[in-house]
């Protein structure tokens, strides 16, 4: 994150006011209209702006009450401010046709802006993806450690206190930042489980990319025994693509008739077929016998 230019209060008062002419003390802050082109997005900012129903609801109630709690921001050395918090009620107040947004401007350096920013759309958030209360949590306890905590252990004391989450937990949920991008975003769909996740989060970038395959190629997801399994596999130096794939699939229904084994007809399909492709292209060709001797 970009330095802060130090500023006292009486400073910052009057150089704000430029904007809206209407400032108003709070606490030894700010509460300020900026422009909406002066913001600019914290550099590493864990919480995702999305144009989705939700925001259309907050479009909709910004037009309508304007922004009811301010942002919070800090000034950027180069111009403009960070947003630190806001920057859902920033772009509804884009899509509303807003100019300016009401922010709080505080003067923090970058450990104190992380932790704010954190905690503030922690705070607020209605709805908070897995991947990003795993990064919030991260950044948050890095914050810690840089801004004079000594010891990990005292900065997950400190953790536990502000978020009210045991000290186990946020190891696990922490563990969620070392998945690949495609389990990750499994995770926030719903499509891997949480506890199988943290598993999984313990296998190399490699590892992960062939689980990964396996569960396209073959439409599965891994149980949580499977995915302990793996890990141990891992830890014991026996983990290999094809051990991914017989953990994987081996809890699989036949996708034919058990009379059927469509194994034997693997060498006539391209390697990267499926099981439920190859059944698929068998029964095409079935009918289309049936439909020819029929006649």
């Amino acid at each position: 994150m970009p330095n802060v230019k130090t500023m006292g209060n009486l400073a910052l008062a009057s150089s704000y006011s430029k904007h809206s002419g209407n400032v108003v003390s709070a606490v030894n802050e700010c509460i300020v209209h900026v422009p909406l082109y002066e913001f600019y997005p914290p550099e590493f900012h864990p919480f995702m702006v999305n144009d989705d129903e939700a925001m259309t609801n907050l479009v909709e109630s910004i037009s309508h009450y304007g922004v009811r709690e301010p942002g919070i921001a800090r000034p950027r050395i180069d111009g403009g401010y960070e947003l630190l918090c806001g920057n859902r009620r920033k772009r509804a107040s884009e899509l509303g046709g807003l100019s300016t947004m009401p922010v709080i401007i505080r003067e923090l350096d970058d450990e104190q802006a992380v932790i704010v920013m954190v905690e503030s759309n922690l705070h607020q958030r209605e709805k908070i993806l897995p991947s990003e209360r795993a990064w919030a949590y991260r950044v948050m306890m890095e914050a810690f450690n840089h801004n004079g905590i000594k010891g990990e252990s005292h900065s997950y004391e400190m953790m536990v206190e502000r978020t009210g989450v045991s000290k186990s937990q946020l190891f696990r949920i922490i563990r969620l930042t070392e998945l690949i991008a495609d389990l990750s975003d499994r995770v926030d769909t719903n499509r891997l489980a949480f506890n199988p996740a943290i598993e999984l989060s313990y296998l190399s970038i490699k590892e992960q990319t062939a689980v990964l395959e396996t569960m396209v190629a073959n439409e599965v997801k891994p149980s949580l025994s499977q995915a302990v399994r793996l890990k141990k596999l891992k830890q014991e130096g026996k983990l290999t693509p094809d051990m991914i794939n017989s953990v994987l699939t081996e809890d699989k229904k036949p996708l034919v008739s058990n009379t059927v084994d469509i194994t034997r007809y693997k060498n006539y399909f391209p390697s990267s077929y499926s099981q439920k492709q190859m059944d698929e292209v068998i029964k095409s060709l079935l009918r289309d016998w049936k439909a020819r001797a029929a006649v």
